[in-house]
């Protein structure tokens, strides 16, 4: 449906007041664009009544039905905002709404995951049913259906819901209620009802616990989650959420949207405004995490006076912590709050003291105000992947859960993220080592940004200079607002947006003028474009061929011939080194759905890299170029002139693709950095495997510790921006310099945001001349015309010419695709 359209219904416009062109896009047509308004409707879960949709469609019952077949067929979660019209109306309550779910899809024996999370999350709460008892209700299902007593599947579903969560502050209404209901009532549950007809909606704390579950359980009453515009809530770990798939439904997005973008600070009514979505549409959402437990109101939500006594031993964790006085369970700053500890110094790793803490506490109320702005740490998928896998610690799950469907983990819960962190082992086995070492960076990462006094100034005598909280935001999940919000949400919020690297080629960083961002400042600097932008300004690098998508390869360049091992980076993928023999199928396949870089990589099995921090002390640019002293080396400096090296972080890997003669010096110094065989080949530093393949190529030459190191054999491979995870020994070394060279300060941030405008503006002009040559695509060339492509999801433009890095110079190459059989003429092409 057209943006217009949707827009123009949303406000109610009706036929006759619609603007020319919107009239034009339903084809002048009155009726389609009653369809649209009906469609729309439905799909939203709009209230019949003060809609556009009442002059459509006269009959409200009928809309009202076709609107919950409508929701139940595309398994979309219970329509609890209009709650008065399913039960009382349609006597459609939440838990007959599921059961007839859960009836279609094992009736159409589809799979557990056809569920979307939140339906399911739902489902889970009110029947009981998970991934696994829904399989065993398949078998059982199945089984009876070879014998003569076949089972349907709704006499294997519940007859009435599990005992749910109610909150206290929840209100209770009545639902569809009849005289023969009234007779099976207990005195209590008739006084209740009658209560709540007499004097309408009561507060579930002010009545009986167990009658209150007891008419909700037979559908007489159903629940209100009442949400005020200055209602604020907090986000603990997910605990009950079930993983299955996103449907992209209207509430389900507007649920994501408003995950990343609330905190504690921010009420519902502020909430709305930055995000520009309609208040009603806000607190429907918010209502409904704290209804599915995933989320906790804030503040007093009931005096003593009104709970009923049957409430003090209720089953209830979420009303145990909002009804709790907030101060009780806080870590106060007198006895010594572990984030204070965790901060006081850039390589303080102590975290001890977060295991005596209650690590379900919520710490902001007992800051102090000073810090009104935060940091924030961005992340990207693959961190919540390492930490989900490997069993790292058995709580550390939940968080991990949490830093991916909800896309941010808050200060306020990061206590008891780092007490699990804390838990992690240093050692594991294989594979599992490389999610021990992220692990086990993070949380030093958290330690180091997270209140150090060290990066921020002081603003006063009476403002405590405490440093500042930290905020983990996933990039994915504020990719899911436009470009707009996401400055208003970050704006808000934030002082300054750190990013770890590398962040995976798959996603699309954040670009961020204010607040000013240590990391990629555009998509095209953490693209394929920035490596070969980083070859031209110092005219040093592996050689490196760039084909567009639809290029044919015959033969490899013979600059090629000469490697054994290749680095390939398909187009929004990360990078893999592969043998240089049998590539070439590989590499055409690839070529058929994206862009390829090829890059020589090792003459003698894998490469040998090193990955450099910056920015570069004065010290580390003394002396002459060696092994442990690679900041001089001349391609650095060249490329201090062109990128600004001062006022960011991050590391630049260094290739020697002649690694017969590796030297390995003990010293440690800083301009060194980590070693790896085969290091920075995937976008999360895992080496292990190459690091085996390449003893083996090797394990007859003998390691001469003294033998020297050209300066030619060492090339730039990359330059990453950002706080490196994969290696603890390169992530301490970069903290070490962001607070030596003050790079939080207000006078380097303001340093840096020049900078990276002019480093933006010097990458798209380097893209666009490399674009603007482009000629209409030739049957010969085997180069397919861009404009034929779609656009890269991550809005960084796809190369239109081959492209080849050798010898120093970037150039267009010109290596033509020839007839099947004529093999002679590929040869005459390759440039040599």
């Amino acid at each position: 449906m057209n943006t217009d359209v949707e827009f123009h219904i949303r406000q109610n416009y009706p036929w006759t007041k619609l603007p020319a062109n919107v009239k034009q896009s339903v084809g002048n047509s009155q009726r389609e664009y009653e369809k649209h308004v009906l469609l729309y409707s439905i799909r939203n879960q709009l209230r019949f009544r003060n809609n556009l949709v009442r002059h459509v469609r006269k009959d409200e019952r009928k809309y009202y039905e076709e609107l919950l077949k409508y929701s139940r067929d595309h398994l979309m979660l219970y329509p609890y905002h209009l709650s008065d019209i399913m039960v009382k109306g349609l006597r459609v309550t939440p838990f007959s709404y599921y059961i007839g779910i859960m009836e279609d899809i094992m009736n159409s024996e589809k799979s557990y995951d056809s569920l979307p999370n939140f339906t399911a999350a739902d489902c889970l709460r009110l029947l009981g049913i998970g991934r696994n008892q829904y399989i065993d209700l398949m078998n059982q299902c199945r089984s009876s259906k070879k014998f003569f007593r076949r089972k349907s599947a709704r006499d294997l579903l519940p007859a009435k819901p599990v005992e749910i969560s109610v909150e206290p502050w929840w209100t209770a209404q009545t639902g569809y209620i009849t005289e023969d209901d009234i007779r099976i009532c207990s005195p209590g549950e008739k006084k209740a009802i009658d209560k709540m007809i007499d004097a309408g909606p009561q507060l579930t704390g002010s009545t009986e616990y167990n009658v209150v579950l007891s008419l909700y359980n037979r559908g007489f009453i159903y629940l209100d989650v009442p949400i005020s515009d200055d209602s604020c809530i907090s986000v603990p770990p997910l605990e009950g959420f079930v993983m299955n798939r996103v449907q992209g439904d209207y509430f389900e997005t507007l649920l994501y949207k408003i995950f990343v973008s609330i905190d504690e600070q921010t009420n519902v009514a502020e909430l709305a405004n930055v995000l520009e979505i309609d208040l009603d549409l806000v607190k429907n959402a918010v209502s409904m995490y704290c209804r599915l437990g995933f989320a906790v109101k804030k503040g007093h939500v009931i005096s003593p006076e009104q709970l009923h006594p049957t409430w003090k031993n209720a089953p209830s964790v979420n009303r145990l912590r909002s009804t709790m006085d907030p101060q009780k369970m806080l870590l106060s700053w007198e006895q010594g709050s572990p984030v204070m500890e965790g901060g006081s110094s850039a390589t303080d790793t102590d975290t001890t003291s977060l295991e005596e803490a209650d690590t379900g506490s919520v710490s902001s109320l007992s800051i102090p105000a000073a810090p009104t702005k935060r940091i924030a740490f961005l992340f990207d998928s693959t961190l919540t992947a390492f930490l989900m896998m490997g069993n790292l610690s058995p709580n550390l799950k939940s968080h991990a859960v949490t830093m991916f469907e909800v896309g941010k983990l808050s200060d306020e819960t990061l206590d008891s993220f780092l007490a699990e962190l804390e838990k992690v082992e240093s050692t594991a086995e294989g594979e599992a080592q490389r999610y021990f070492d992220h692990a086990l960076t993070l949380k030093n990462t958290i330690l180091f940004l997270r209140y150090n006094k060290e990066l921020s100034q002081d603003q006063g005598p009476d403002i405590p200079n405490i440093g500042f909280p930290l905020d983990m935001l996933r990039c994915e999940s504020l990719l899911g607002l436009d470009q707009a919000t996401c400055s208003r949400v970050l704006n808000k919020n934030y002082k300054l947006l750190v990013s770890m690297a590398p962040l995976s080629n798959e996603i699309r960083p954040i670009s961020s003028c204010t607040p000013q961002h240590i990391g990629p400042a555009i998509p095209e600097v953490s693209s394929i474009w920035f490596k070969l932008y980083l070859y031209h300004v110092t005219g040093q690098g592996p050689p490196s061929l760039l084909l567009s998508k639809g290029s044919r390869l015959r033969k490899l360049p013979d600059t090629f011939q000469s490697y054994d091992r290749l680095l390939i980076t398909s187009w929004g993928h990360d990078p893999g080194v592969v043998p240089s023999s049998n590539v070439l199928t590989m590499l055409n396949d690839a070529l058929t759905h994206s862009a390829v870089l090829i890059q020589g990589h090792g003459m003698h099995g894998h490469g040998e890299s090193v990955h450099i921090p910056f920015p570069f002390n004065a010290e580390d640019l003394k002396g002459e170029f060696s092994y442990s002293n690679m900041c001089v080396h001349k391609a650095l400096q060249k490329l201090k002139e062109n990128v600004d090296l001062e006022h960011q972080c991050g590391y630049i890997t260094m290739l020697n693709a002649n690694n017969r003669h590796r030297r390995r010096p003990s010293d440690s110094a800083e301009c060194r950095g980590d070693t790896h065989l085969g290091g920075g080949l995937d976008n999360n530093g895992s080496t292990e495997s190459f690091e085996l393949v390449t003893e083996e190529n090797n394990g007859e030459i003998k390691l001469k510790t003294e033998t020297f190191s050209s300066e030619d054999e060492w090339v730039p491979l990359e330059l990453c921006f950002g706080m490196p995870l994969f290696s603890s020994e390169l992530n301490r070394k970069v903290c070490r310099k962001i607070a030596s060279h003050k790079l939080c300060s207000n006078e380097s941030l303001q340093e840096l945001l020049h900078s990276s405008r002019k480093l933006s503006l010097k990458v798209l002009s380097f893209v666009q001349s490399f674009q603007d040559g482009m000629q209409p695509s030739d049957l010969d060339s085997g180069v397919s015309n861009p404009l034929s492509q779609p656009p890269a999801e991550s809005g960084v433009p796809l190369p239109a010419l081959n492209l080849f890095f050798k010898d120093g110079q970037l150039k267009e190459w010109s290596g033509r695709a020839p007839p099947p059989l004529d093999i002679t003429a590929l040869q005459k092409d390759q440039p040599t």
